[in-house]
Formats: C-alpha cells, sequence, structure tokens
C-alpha cells in the first residue's frame, strides 16, 4: 500500500503505516494477554469508540494522514476477525 500510494517517499510511509500495529500493546493488560474467541474492537482501550473516533481525526488531517489510516486500518482489520469469531 505505501510503495502504491506514497511512491516517492514509500519507506517513510510504510514505517508510519507500521505504527498502527503498535496499538496491539494493549493486549498486554488482557489476561490471558491472547485469546482467539475475544474481539478486540471494545474490550483493549485502545480498541473502544473513543480512540477509533480520535484515529479517524488523525486521518482527517495531511500531517497525519498515515499514521491515522495505518490504526484505522488495523481496527478494520480487527473488526473483520471480530466478525470471523462471531460466525465460526
Amino acid at each position: 500500500m505505501a510503495l502504491v500510494w506514497y511512491r516517492l517517499d514509500w519507506k517513510k510511509a510504510y514505517l508510519l503505516l507500521m505504527v498502527g500495529l503498535a496499538i496491539d500493546i494493549d493486549h498486554l493488560w488482557a489476561s490471558p494477554i491472547y485469546d482467539p474467541t475475544r474481539c478486540s474492537i471494545g474490550f483493549h482501550p485502545l480498541h473502544g469508540a473513543v480512540p477509533i473516533i480520535i484515529y479517524a481525526i488523525l486521518f482527517a488531517y495531511a500531517k497525519t494522514r498515515i499514521v491515522g489510516l495505518g490504526l484505522l486500518l488495523h481496527m478494520a482489520l480487527d473488526a473483520i476477525d471480530c466478525v470471523m469469531i462471531a460466525y465460526a
């Protein structure tokens, strides 16, 4: 994605998109840390409604757009995982 949308500065864009993965640090506060039957959205502090709104605000501004995109993509993937868990 970084290479396609940000050809000139794709390495920087890639690193900023990877920041979106760093929010999984909040999984360390859960017990157990990993539960394959647990939906992350709404359970972990950085996966709640208020943080998701903040990620959307970050996406709205040009200077923070890439970080916001990475965070929103992370939330979208976690939401897909929640749907897959619900229908498994």
